[in-house]
Order: C-alpha cells, then structure tokens, then sequence
C-alpha cells in the first residue's frame, strides 16, 4: 500500500479507537494481532503463532455473564415485543383499507418497511433461541416470522447466519462478506476484472444502494435452497412462503391499481432492504479481517471483528439489539434485553486481558465503513488508464 494511503489507514485506526498501545503497554513484548478495522489478519507465522489461545478466559467470561441470569429467558419481555411489532403490523394492514389517497399509502409503505425490519429482529432473536428454548417452538415460530411475515426461507438465513457466527469476517468462511460487488482486502480487489472490476473500484459509492436490492437477493437465494431441497421441512417452507406472496401481492393489487401497487412494492422492499443493510453494515465491515488459518480463538476472534454502535434508548430500539454487536456474538442466545446489562461485564474483561473493544456513534461507523472501502479498492483507482 502507497505511503500516502498507509498514513490514512492508520488514521482511520485511530480514529475508531483501537487501543493497541495501551494493551502493549500493559503487556509488554507480547506479540498481538492487527487488532485493527480493516486489518488483514493472514497465515501466522512464527510469531503469531506465539499469540495466546486460552479458552478458559472465555468460560471464565461466561460464567460471569451466567452468575447474573443474564441467559435466563425473557418470555414477558418477548411476549411484550412480539405484541407491539404485530400492532405496529395491523397498524399499516389497517391503513392500507382504509385510506384511499396514494401519496399518503406511499407513506404507509415507508413506515412498514420499518416493521418489516422489526420482524426481522424477532426472527433474529428466534433464530438464535433467545426467545424459545425447545427445537419445536424455534422451528414454528421460526417458519410463521421468516416465511409467512418477512417472505424468506426460514432454514436457508438460519444455515446462513450460523456459519457467520462461526466465522465472522473469515475470508472463505464468513458468508456475509462473499458479495459479488463488494472485496474487503487489497489482494481480492486486484483479482476483479471486467463490470466487475469497475463497480470494486468504487464500491464505497454503491455500498448503501445495493442494500436496496437485498430482498431481492434474499428471495432468490430462499427459492435456490427450497428448490435444491435444502431445508428439512421444504412443503411446509414453500407452501408459507407462496402464502406470504400471495397475501402482499394480491392485498396491494385489491386496494391499489396496477402501477400504484407496483411501486407500493418498489418503496416497501427497497426501504426494507436499506434499513436492514444500514443496521447489519456496522457490525463488522471495516473491522479485523481473516483467513482460515489465523491464529485467534475464539474469545478474540468474536471481539476483534465486531463493532458496537454506543448504547442509547433509540439505538437500541432502531438496531434492535445488534448495536451491542460484540457481546451478541459472544454470546448469541443472550436475550436482546439483557445485552446492555452484559455490556460491561465484557467491556471490563476486554480491558482487564488487553483485547481491543471497539464501540462508536452510528454516523461514525459508517464513515468508518465508507473509507475502509474507499481504502481497500484504492490501488485499482490508481492503475494508469491505458
């Protein structure tokens, strides 16, 4: 990387927070990781391979987080919050009945891609037994949320979050970060060519756009996996899921006219899209990346390529919970009304074994995000033109 682009990947770094020189400091000669956002964590070598591997600081870790019943269920919380989010849904069902000006349900299309995105919480939540315990319960709540409601195959995003939670920001391993139009190092950028290659080079610009396409994307990966025969319960997936386009499309085309119902549709998912991508974006982009190979456990690996957007009463609301990003991935069945209580339990043990925590306001996690992306493709901006 050019000098001139190091000085300002170095001053991104420290402009999130990292806390290298502190953990140096109270660890002196100790090998770390590029425990940075945006740091390309490659094969050890001898002396990464040095780097501590202690999975007793994470039982450690657990257990405080279990002496305080911070993983007990929540039923009355959940029960509160899967209330609401229906409201909110009946709410937008019952203004699409009964009101009849168009700019006004173009509105209504704007605020149920927000409860949309809601629902999209809870079945996070259900995905990761925060909300039930017992397979059957996940399993039917699990189908009713993600296929009848939201309109993606319910074992397909499951299967696909998993292996995210296994390896977070992992080149080759990390679904979350194979995107045909977007690399995440230096190495991956060079290898684009031809359309490909073009929208890599400024990626930065289409990064936000894109989410708009991502209920699209969805719905096409949920048809290949139920298609392939991929999910255990595939009848009973495919028969919710044509129910819930047949409810969405066939209610907007009863109260609104063709072109009109149509761009209902266009509003809603794009929106949709965007909100989701919005909240989804901070939790890792621009943080440590890795390969199969690196040198991490688990403890490090989960807190050094999360990001947390700072607590405050409407984050928590707005992210719904993935804002305390670092100790959900620590510990995804921790339910979302405890991650706050749980924050400085983590926060204190971080500190206490030198690991970065990395925490910023929403608008700078995306101005972090815009730049590592800005930064990453930047040698094929600065390829001479033939």
């Amino acid at each position: 990387m050019p000098s001139l682009l190091r000085k300002e990947w170095e001053k991104m770094q420290e402009q999130v927070g990292i806390q290298t020189q502190n953990a140096h400091a109270e660890q002196p000669g100790k090998r770390f990781p590029l425990d940075t956002p945006g740091a390309y964590l490659s094969r050890p070598d001898e002396e990464d391979a040095l780097l501590s591997r202690s999975p007793n600081d994470y039982a450690r870790l657990k257990h405080l987080i279990k002496q305080q019943g911070l993983l007990d269920q929540q039923l009355p919380y959940y029960t509160y919050k899967i209330l609401l989010t229906l409201s909110l849904l009946a709410l937008g069902l019952a203004f699409l009945f009964l009101v009849h000006n168009f700019w006004l349900q173009l509105l209504n299309a704007i605020y149920l891609s927000f409860v949309i995105t809601q629902i999209g919480f809870l079945a996070h939540d259900i995905g990761h037994r925060q909300v039930f315990r017992t397979a059957r319960q996940n399993r039917i709540s699990g189908l009713l949320v993600g296929n009848l409601l939201i309109g993606w195959s319910w074992s397909w995003w499951v299967e696909k979050h998993n292996r995210h939670h296994g390896h977070p920001n992992e080149l080759d391993g990390d679904p979350d970060i194979v995107r045909p139009f977007t690399v995440f190092t230096e190495e991956e950028a060079r290898k684009m060519q031809g359309a490909k290659r073009f929208l890599v080079k400024y990626q930065a610009y289409f990064e936000f756009p894109i989410y708009m396409f991502a209920p699209v994307t969805f719905l096409i990966l949920s048809i290949q996996s139920l298609w392939l025969k991929k999910a255990k319960h595939t009848l009973a997936e495919v028969l919710l899921l044509t129910l819930h386009y047949v409810i969405y499309v066939g209610l907007l085309f009863w109260q609104l006219n063709a072109w009109q119902a149509v761009l209902f549709m266009v509003v809603h998912q794009a929106l949709f899209g965007l909100y989701l991508g919005s909240v989804v974006a901070p939790n890792h982009k621009g943080m440590l990346v890795v390969d199969r190979d690196c040198p991490l456990d688990f403890l490090h690996q989960q807190v050094l390529t999360a990001r947390n957007v700072k607590a405050h009463p409407f984050t928590d609301f707005w992210y719904g919970g993935l804002n305390y990003q670092i100790e959900h991935h620590l510990f995804p069945n921790l339910p979302r009304n405890k991650l706050k209580e749980a924050q400085p339990i983590v926060r204190a043990f971080c500190k206490e074994h030198a690991i970065a925590y990395v925490e910023t306001s929403m608008l700078q996690s995306y101005r972090e995000i815009l730049r590592f992306l800005h930064l990453v493709s930047a040698p094929l901006r600065k390829e001479k033109r033939v």
